[in-house]
């Protein structure tokens, strides 16, 4: 075995980012079109949910509902809606909002975290509805959260307004037994008959949905009554696919990952990008688009939740060294996705990693190998490949070269920069 390494060049890929520029107006016009006067009393309390993903422009669209539910007399709260993040606690899901801007000073409101729930009726699946107290209490309750593909599951409703009322809402006792049905019966079938039991039981006002670029702009924002839930989130997803940015090679041999986190992905790598999905009720795609996967690092802000590890072949040992199992228990056991949790080969420099992974993938000559870097599965517009595949990119409209090619720049510890 031999440390040959194919030499490396930049490359740009040009992706559609349309951008909402008033974010706050057009979410003020859209309630105002709801004429909420006509269902909020004066004195009454609204829960608005917030969930624990990095959405664009969150706190903005928090703080402008808020003021519009002021502005009618109602007596509005932020409510964490998250399952099992944030160690299924309380006080881990208030931090977690903190650490994503939601506090009582950005959206002017007061901000609950309590993880107790009841049950609001019984699904034809045999199981409970539960819902967070903080929301069933409440007199009307509005949902906000962003529509994407999911990372695990695909259907014609994925991440959205009605997964929120489900997952979010539900908190990690609703979120697991949830899961669990998942794991049997499938996601869309689950989702949407329990989604359907908690509109029908609790006094939903609205929805706020939002789709994000590429770059995490707000692209779309559609405020909704509680009957278009399912419609609007089809409708969205349909154009968030078109905005996720991917890998446009096939065929690939190695592909190296400098961050992976639970503020990158729900699944800490987007498996619409890595292309695996490793969940059971999820068929894999037919075609393997990447061989092998090494992934160099867990950022900072996953706090340790290294849910989705087990979908890559290396790691280094910096990344092992900053697990929090308990944590990436606690998610992988909500999820049903133990696999996701399982720790791959670990590595102690990245071109032992990057050698092993070539020969592993059944490279014969290490030099030919085709071969994509990329700094985490968000980053996809700037990133490094092998020479074998920069006769493929000149082929590509979207995608130019920006340097040269030149050898991969392993230092003199055997590790890579950072991206």
């Amino acid at each position: 075995m031999h440390d040959n390494f194919p030499r490396i060049a930049r490359i740009r890929q040009t992706i559609p980012t349309p951008q909402v520029e008033d974010v706050a107006g057009t979410v003020e016009r859209g309630l105002a079109a709801l004429h909420l006067e006509r269902k909020v009393s004066s004195g009454q309390t609204v829960a608005v949910t917030a969930g624990s993903r990095g959405i664009a422009d969150l706190s903005t669209v928090i703080r402008v509902v808020v003021r519009h539910l002021r502005a009618l007399g109602a007596r509005p709260y932020v409510a964490a809606a998250m399952g099992s993040h944030g160690g299924a606690t309380a006080d881990g899901q208030a931090r977690v909002l903190a650490e994503l801007g939601i506090t009582e000073k950005a959206v002017e409101a007061p901000i609950r975290s309590h993880m107790t729930t009841d049950s609001i009726g019984e699904s034809r699946f045999g199981i409970p509805v539960l819902c967070g107290r903080d929301f069933s209490e409440a007199d009307h309750v509005v949902v906000v959260n962003r529509v994407k593909p999911h990372t695990s599951f695909r259907g014609t409703v994925e991440s959205g307004l009605i997964k929120m009322t489900v997952l979010g809402m539900g908190k990690a006792d609703g979120a697991r037994l949830a899961h669990r049905m998942f794991f049997r019966h499938g996601f869309e079938p689950v989702v949407l008959d329990l989604a359907g039991i908690v509109l029908d039981r609790l006094p939903v006002l609205c929805g706020i949905a939002l789709v994000e670029n590429r770059l995490e702009q707000t692209a779309r924002v559609e405020v909704c009554e509680k009957g278009r839930f399912a419609e609007v989130d089809r409708t969205l997803l349909k154009e968030a696919r078109r905005l996720i940015g991917k890998i446009p090679f096939s065929d690939v041999d190695l592909l190296i990952v400098d961050e992976m986190g639970k503020n990158i992905s729900g699944s800490g790598m987007d498996s619409n990008v890595t292309g695996r999905i490793f969940h059971q009720v999820t068929p894999e795609p037919k075609e393997r688009q990447f061989r092998r996967i090494y992934v160099r690092d867990l950022t900072a802000e996953t706090g340790g939740n290294a849910l989705g590890v087990g979908t890559a072949d290396f790691v280094s040992r910096r990344l092992a060294e900053k697990v929090d199992a308990e944590k990436t228990k606690i998610n992988c056991i909500t999820a049903s996705v133990p696999e996701k949790g399982r720790i791959p080969m670990i590595y102690d420099c990245d071109r032992d990693a990057v050698r092993d992974a070539l020969s592993s993938a059944g490279v014969s000559d290490p030099t030919a190998a085709r071969l994509v870097w990329i700094k985490n599965t968000l980053a996809v517009d700037r990133f490094w490949i092998s020479e074998a595949l920069a006769a493929d990119a000149g082929k590509a409209e979207s995608v130019s070269l920006e340097s040269g090619l030149s050898a991969i720049p392993f230092g003199e510890d055997g590790n890579l920069p950072w991206l």
